[in-house]
């Protein structure tokens, strides 16, 4: 299966300026269709008219669905973290990582619990189904959760956490609870549920603190 071409490169070779600003509106488009539609309800010209360009133009850049798949999935992941700094990246507290998760929780509701997490959403869809998209969200979600461990490891390295304390696991835990809640907040319409799912792994983590 085809591997789409570098943010900014086409085929192996540089683009234009004009080139990366189409490639990037395409890829935009698809992504906004996509997280409503499903990639499965998406079809190439669906993407054509949104984003105002020919076929010729989305097979040149990405040389077929899939490929243009993967880049939604990595301009997905970009957007979401890029939309969590800088607190993403200082989550070395209780109080940072509450704040961290009650940001997303309004989030879901100030858009009414529609819609679901973007990466969670591609991942429903594609894991079982294409297996260079699994292997694309794998290091998203690994993206995603590098900065939570990283956090926690500093409060584990500053003495403010036990060494009991595994890291990776809490991480992971925080995570998890994050994507179930949202999908459960999705369903519901409500984001209690993701509410309550993240302060209890924090509350969790908390208990690991060094009083």
């Amino acid at each position: 299966m085809r591997t789409p071409a570098k943010a900014g490169e086409s085929k192996g070779r540089r683009l234009t300026k004009g080139g990366r600003a189409t490639r990037e509106r395409i890829i935009e488009a698809a992504a906004e269709l996509m997280f409503h539609r499903g990639v499965g309800g998406t079809s190439i010209p669906d993407i054509q008219a949104a984003a105002g360009v020919s076929a010729s133009q989305i097979y040149h850049y990405f040389g077929d669905k899939q490929g243009l798949v993967l880049a939604v999935i990595d301009h997905q992941t970009d957007t979401r973290l890029a939309q969590q700094r800088p607190l993403l990246d200082n989550l070395d507290s209780i109080e940072a990582l509450r704040e961290w998760c009650d940001r997303a929780g309004n989030r879901q509701d100030a858009r009414g619990c529609e819609g679901g997490c973007e990466i969670g959403s591609l991942a429903g869809e594609l894991a079982d189904s294409d297996q260079s998209a699994r292997t694309r969200l794998v290091s998203a979600f690994d993206r995603w959760e590098g900065p939570i461990r990283s956090g926690l490891a500093r409060m584990q390295a500053r003495g403010e956490l036990s060494e009991r304390a595994d890291t990776a696991v809490l991480a992971t835990a925080l995570l998890a609870a994050v994507q179930g809640g949202m999908l459960l907040s999705q369903v519901r319409r409500s984001s209690t549920a993701y509410r309550q799912a993240v302060s209890a792994v924090i509350d969790h983590i908390e208990s690991y603190l060094v009083r």
